[in-house]
């Protein structure tokens, strides 16, 4: 196999322009492309010429979100490039070594001198939130995974459940068949999602369809995320209007009446205007026994520009969601029930999720002189989330025979407003260079819960808990009031933060990271079933600070402290009481030593060994009852390994393996004592996948994937087994139009404990599935 050689990438330091709208004229050999040309922030500069000169002129010019373009389908080593940007520069580079792409990277922010050139892939990694910025992946001082949308599309991942399997340290658990729930080095969340770094923070399952990528941090920072993101957080980089002429239409079908299309067409409308429109529809069938789900969404964006600097964008999106509620099986004996992976308990009928999402979003980028960038967000949301369901409330009893159901219904909607804006920039001081960023943050978050209970008729009288046999564990109809200690309860939670950061280049080798954040959080929370009022008043200062140690160009080394924290009223604000209300938010702190190093052949390899300490956790005073005090409750130590990218030209790699111990460190109840583990966090997880080309129009796909024991909950009662799954795929060129591909997960059909919500609701893995996709583009 032929493994990439090492050859060179435009680096002019201005501020990264890519074209993003281009006129092509070809004269013999020689192509010219010209046209406008975006910033990496953003800002639009006009008069960018690149002219290459080779054997056969290339087939397109490809663009990207980073600051980067780069010419496909070229088939000979180019023999010149030509840079030239009016009043700034002009550059001739020869002997230029072909690879996967010919990338250039314009930056208008100085004139110098140096120029070099590579025909790879540019090895640093852009990311937009981790430091409110485009900055390079070896410079982010913290543990992250990227899921690129071609990995996304060649794993077939649908949702949240499928990203985090192929991420280093972060989980997913049940999150009661109703919403995403994944689990950041021991600590649950369901509240730690942002949108293009703006935060979406309610209940409810996140589909793919219009993801550019994805971006896991793990570790708690607030001072670029404020409250909450305790063990990390997830970002959704979305498609985004961006003057490529894109044509594209998936359609899916397979196992379980699986059934979904999506689409991705995009327009440019000249220089100044841009459209993009995704969409998906999907009504499916599922191996548990009648459950379903179905799911739609649409997400129009527009961009253009305003004078040579400035680019603005708009977009909307309404995305629906209604599934059953499904709960899994309860345990027997301390392990998960071995039924039929099918078998459902409760009522499917009864069980239901809806939830429905208004968001729209608008953003700003202004280029200043001299390489200052202002960005600005801002998104308005709109959350409306019913379930109901009927579930296992305990486990079966001694005889294996009879299992007792509960049930509820729970209404919640959401109004999120928030906005932030961001300016950033270079400052030299006595020959030490400052990447600084300023910024503040506003929002406004309005929430209401009503809460009803299940009653059964049993006996001529209603109860709410029913005894049912294993063998048909089905619930009959039942009735939904309030009950005595059932929510109805209204929030409003406003916030305001500014923040400051600094990158301090100490030297060619070694940089600083040193950042604060000043939050103000104010809660005023109205329960209604007591007519009572609650209000909390948080002014949290969050630091952060790291050094980063560059051996090579291409490796850093890295030391960081990080610390995040969680208001009384909790990551759904719906907690406050009048016991807690004056208590000091609860404290999460990071230390972490981590390594990065991107190797010329292109593949990004990662190392991370962190410890995570939860504080102010709530517990009774043992002297005196009555009384509650905080103490440091849990700790989590661990090692994160990841390695990503294309070891040849022919093979693709993505890896990810975990080492985590997390400990209950302070008894927190009767059935919790100082330490247990922490619940669905294995000690080993292991995934591998390898996409290896074996012709240009065939491929095939294999992945491994595994997770040692886990505890269902805290009490450490029942345990979910280890498991190792396999799955295979294949794609197939069928034309320059047409590409079909075959998934299929679980290949051994083996059986296991998919992940749980309590130690009686608990989801069983699915058997051997398979589906087909085909995409066609024009």
């Amino acid at each position: 196999m032929q493994f990439w050689t090492c050859f060179a990438a435009i680096l002019v330091t201005m501020s990264g322009l890519t074209p993003r709208h281009a006129d092509a004229a070809t004269t013999g050999q020689e192509t010219t492309i010209s046209g406008v040309v975006l910033d990496t922030s953003g800002g639009v500069v006009q008069g960018a010429t690149v002219t290459l000169v080779a054997a056969a002129p290339p087939r397109s010019l490809v663009t990207d979100s980073f600051g980067r373009f780069s010419f496909a389908g070229l088939t000979a080593a180019p023999s010149r490039l030509t840079i030239a940007r009016e009043g700034f520069l002009t550059r001739t580079l020869t002997q230029v070594t072909l690879g996967e792409d010919v990338r250039v990277v314009l930056d208008p922010a100085s004139i110098r001198e140096e120029v070099a050139v590579t025909g790879q892939a540019s090895r640093d990694k852009p990311v937009v939130t981790a430091m409110r910025g485009n900055t390079a992946w070896t410079d982010v001082p913290q543990a992250m995974s990227i899921m690129s949308r071609q990995t996304i599309s060649d794993l077939g991942m649908r949702g949240m459940a499928d990203v985090t399997r192929y991420v280093a340290g972060v989980g997913m658990a049940q999150g009661e068949g109703n919403r995403d729930t994944p689990i950041f080095r021991g600590n649950n969340s369901t509240s730690d999602f942002f949108v293009d770094g703006i935060r979406d923070d309610a209940q409810y399952f996140r589909d793919l369809y219009n993801v550019e990528r994805i971006e896991a941090l793990k570790g708690p920072n607030a001072m670029i995320f404020g409250r909450g993101g305790v063990g990390g957080v997830i970002n959704r980089v979305t498609r985004q209007a961006d003057w490529r002429r894109t044509r594209a239409i998936v359609l899916e079908g397979g196992s379980y009446a699986d059934r979904r299309v999506s689409a991705d067409l995009s327009e440019p409308f000249g220089a100044a205007f841009a459209t993009r429109v995704n969409a998906v529809y999907e009504d499916s069938d599922s191996y548990r026994d009648g459950a379903r789900k179905e799911r739609y969404g649409i997400n129009p964006t527009v961009a253009l520009t305003a004078g040579t600097r400035t680019v603005m964008r708009g977009g909307y999106e309404y995305f629906r969601d209604a599934r059953t509620a499904d709960r899994g099986v309860p345990s027997f004996r301390g392990a998960p029930l071995g039924t039929a992976p099918g078998a459902f308990f409760g009522n499917a009928a009864e069980s239901r999720s809806d939830s429905s999402v208004h968001a729209g979003t608008a953003a700003v980028d202004h280029q200043f002189r001299h390489g200052w960038t202002l960005r600005s967000r801002a998104r308005v949301a709109g959350y409306d989330k019913f379930y109901q369901n009927v579930f296992a409330a305990s486990a079966v009893d001694s005889t294996g025979t009879r299992v007792s159901l509960a049930g509820y219904r729970h209404t919640t909607t959401r109004t999120n407003a928030i906005a932030s804006a961001d300016v950033t920039g270079a400052v030299h001081t006595g020959g030490i260079r400052h990447d600084v960023m300023v910024g503040t943050e506003v929002g406004r978050q309005l929430t209401g819960n009503i809460r009803n209970t299940a009653y059964f008729a049993s006996a001529g009288g209603e109860v709410t808990t029913v005894s049912v046999p294993v063998s048909n564990p089905l619930a009959t109809p039942a009735g939904y009031r309030r009950g005595a200690a059932d929510a109805n309860n209204d929030g409003r939670a406003t916030m305001a933060a500014v923040y400051a950061q600094d990158q301090v280049h100490l030297s060619t080798r070694l940089e600083a990271v040193v950042g604060l954040r000043l939050d103000r959080f104010n809660v005023r929370f109205d329960d209604r079933r007591t007519q009572s009022r609650f209000s909390s008043r948080d002014t949290v200062v969050s630091p952060r600070a790291a050094l980063i140690f560059k051996p090579l160009t291409s490796a850093s080394v890295y030391g960081s402290y990080t610390l995040a924290y969680l208001p009384r009223a909790g990551e759904q604000l719906s907690s406050l009481s009048l016991t807690n209300q004056a208590l000091d938010p609860e404290r999460f702190v990071n230390t972490e030593l981590g390594a990065k190093w991107q190797p010329a052949r292109g593949v990004a390899l990662s190392a991370a060994l962190y410890q995570l300490t939860r504080g102010n956790v709530v517990v009774a005073d043992p002297l005196d009852v009555t009384r509650s005090i905080l103490v440091d409750g849990e700790r989590t130590r661990g090692l994160e390994l990841e390695a990503t990218g294309h070891v040849t030209n022919r093979w693709t790699v993505l890896g990810a393996y975990a080492y985590q111990d997390g400990r209950i460190t302070t008894r927190l109840s009767a059935s919790v004592p100082a330490g247990a583990t922490l619940a669905q966090l294995p000690r080993h997880s292991f995934s591998l996948w390898n996409k290896y080309t074996v012709t240009r129009q065939v491929a095939l796909g294999a992945a491994l994937s595994h997770r040692s024991d886990v505890f269902a909950a805290a009490d450490n009662t029942v345990t979910l087994p280890a498991y190792t799954r396999g799955d295979g795929a294949l794609f197939v060129t069928l034309s320059r139009h047409l590409q079909a591909q075959l998934n299929v997960e679980n290949v051994t059909n083996r059986r296991y404990a998919l992940f749980a919500h309590s130690n009686n609701n608990i989801t069983p893995g699915s058997p051997r599935s398979a589906r087909l996709s085909v995409t066609a583009r024009f």
